[in-house]
């Protein structure tokens, strides 16, 4: 387990304690949510799946990436981003996002259709941003604290509206009412089609890196997939049975709460006597 997440209290591992507390500090709901390990991986999976929907940022991931054969690193590149710039000093933060930022100027094209895309386009960057936090959001509700207040989410939203100006976005929402009205609003702009289909399978279909975690990457991939919106779930054409829905959410309630545990014993374990 300490190979695969690190070391905490049950929770994902954040760095030693950095000369300042960054861009949130320890009193932020941001490093709450992205502290657990679980809520964060099954958020990261419904994340890129919301993500994909949209054309641009599809074409990025089509384009410019090895989805087929390296849809796992992009995932471990993705949560780098997230630790680093949740828990890094102020310095260690903006390098990161500095450098997405530069990674971001290289990727651009056409779509299909002739429409060119680019990275770097503000808009495209709020709805990257928007899809991840809301699903890291639900995520975290659903499998860690569903009593977290409207306030705290709304701080949440706030709080991490931070990086996505730093990484050029404009016209960020930062509470859950601005959020769902911006889903709403950019719903007629999202699409699902052959390659929609076909990088949504490069991702569900990614085989576990140790054999042995198998079952533990199979139910979350499953419960990412359960957390999507009802209307982004139907555009991927997921239909999940109910009574499987129920297996997958008790599923992933029993895993989270194990894999705390495992990580509270492994730090107990590890710390001087």
């Amino acid at each position: 387990m300490h190979s695969l997440v690190g070391h905490g209290s049950g929770e994902a591992p954040a760095p030693s304690p950095p000369t300042d507390h960054g861009l949130f500090g320890p009193d932020s709901v941001t490093w709450r949510v992205h502290r657990d390990f679980t809520s964060m991986m099954i958020g990261g999976v419904s994340s890129l799946l919301l993500q994909m929907l949209h054309p641009g940022a599809l074409g990025g991931v089509w384009d410019h990436s090895n989805f087929r054969r390296d849809m796992s690193g992009r995932l471990r590149r993705t949560a780098q981003f997230i630790s680093g710039t949740t828990y890094g000093s102020t310095d260690q933060a903006l390098r990161l996002i500095e450098r997405v930022r530069h990674v971001h100027e290289r990727v651009h094209g056409e779509l299909p259709d002739g429409t060119p895309y680019r990275a770097s386009d503000p808009a495209l960057l709020t709805w990257v941003h928007v899809a991840e936090v809301r699903s890291f959001l639900s995520s975290y509700l659903r499998y860690r604290n569903p009593s977290l207040s409207a306030a705290e989410q709304d701080r949440y939203f706030t709080e991490t509206a931070i990086i996505a100006r730093h990484l050029g976005a404009t016209a960020v929402p930062t509470t859950r009412l601005e959020v769902e009205a911006y889903l709403r609003e950019i719903r007629p702009d999202l699409r699902w089609d052959r390659r929609t289909r076909q990088v949504a399978r490069a991702l569900l279909s990614q085989p576990s890196e140790n054999p042995a975690l198998a079952p533990f990457s199979s139910l979350m991939l499953g419960a990412g997939v359960d957390l999507l919106p009802a209307w982004a779930a139907e555009m991927h054409g997921f239909r999940v049975p109910a009574r499987r829905k129920r297996a997958i959410r008790a599923g992933a309630l029993g895993t989270a709460a194990i894999v705390r545990w495992a990580l509270r014993e492994e730090g107990a374990a590890a710390a001087p006597a």
